[in-house]
């Protein structure tokens, strides 16, 4: 696999006040899986993660970020000499409009009331920008009922090669059942997988499309 691989993996933290944080459950394992696959094919790997205790694959470069604008600017970095992006990482769709930064925002008995704002759409900048020939896959988390729909109508909007769509209850579970869904076909996981051979799985998908 003679490839330029871009991955992201993990979750995306937005500040609250110096202490706190918005955040998801997202372990970065299944990038970190994806990574790993990619290097032992003889690929070119470039892992952006985020904040997760576990460690990236030796051998493979890797960028840590920790907000969506940090993960935004790597993207910039890093995607345009990639021959392919997959974006595994869970960003964050909403981040606080006001930040405290000197220090911890005080408990108080009315409470507290967060004003929040949208992200910058990462995959949808990546799918407007990307150069001739660049395969692009991106990832819809929902609930099982509402999966099919989601993922469909994003491969549409953000303008990629594939979605993977996967259900929401198996965000950090070891396991993962998944549908791929291109502009011609859906292809099925055989069954749940453990996300270290789910990896070698959708890699092979990716090489075939």
């Amino acid at each position: 696999m003679d490839q330029r691989i871009l991955i992201t993996a993990g979750p995306t933290h937005e500040p609250i006040d110096a202490v706190r944080f918005l955040g998801n459950r997202s372990s970065g394992k299944l990038g970190i899986a994806l990574a790993r696959e990619a290097l032992a094919r003889g690929a070119d790997v470039t892992l952006l993660l985020g904040p997760v205790c576990a460690e990236a694959p030796a051998g493979v470069r890797t960028s840590r970020f920790r907000t969506t604008s940090d993960l935004q600017a790597l993207l910039k970095e890093h995607g345009p000499s990639a021959d392919v992006v997959i974006m595994a990482a869970a960003v964050a769709d909403y981040r606080p409009k006001f930040v405290q930064t000197d220090g911890k925002i005080k408990r108080a008995a009315a409470g507290l009331t967060l004003e929040l704002e949208a992200t910058p759409d990462l995959l949808a900048e990546l799918g407007s920008n990307r150069r001739e020939g660049q395969r692009l896959i991106g990832f819809a988390l929902e609930p099982r009922e509402r999966l099919v729909e989601s993922a469909k109508s994003k491969l549409e909007r953000k303008r990629v090669d594939a979605i993977v769509a996967n259900e929401l209850e198996t965000m950090d579970a070891e396991t993962i059942r998944a549908t791929v869904f291109t502009k011609t076909r859906s292809i099925d996981t055989p069954g749940m997988l453990h996300k270290t051979a789910f990896a070698p799985w959708l890699l092979d998908v990716i090489a075939g499309m």
